[in-house]
């Protein structure tokens, strides 16, 4: 196996690669069954949203920041774009409610479950 070090984006990444000859056979998983949710239990909020706010689900970059505190929002409603991979991901009110303190603003580097917003 080799491996590498590969910057991306400023961050550096180790990755080990192993060579596969010409008849190695690929192999693939086969997806694990997904159980079917318990009509009793109820749905959790997404790992982005806890009860005092909304986190970064990865790291990257803040594009814009669409609410002020004291702003009252809805369920779905895009509260921040961000940047990961070269991909712009939006970030979702959890539910309806008031915008406690908004802690970032545009072009600030996040960090994966990093508090970005109160409620």
């Amino acid at each position: 196996m080799k491996k590498y070090e590969v910057e991306i984006n400023g961050e550096i990444y180790h990755v080990a690669v192993r060579e596969l000859t010409d008849d190695a056979e690929m192999k693939t998983q086969e997806p694990a069954e997904t159980p079917e949710p318990d009509p009793k239990q109820e749905p959790q909020p997404s790992s982005a949203a806890t009860g005092d706010g909304v986190h970064a689900p990865m790291p990257g970059t803040i594009l814009k920041v669409l609410v002020s505190s004291g702003q009252s929002v809805t369920e779905g409603e895009t509260l921040i774009v961000l940047e990961a991979m070269k991909m712009e991901n939006e970030i979702v009110a959890p539910a309806d409610g008031v915008v406690g303190e908004v802690l970032v603003q545009a072009n600030d580097r996040v960090q994966s479950d990093q508090l970005l917003l109160t409620f």
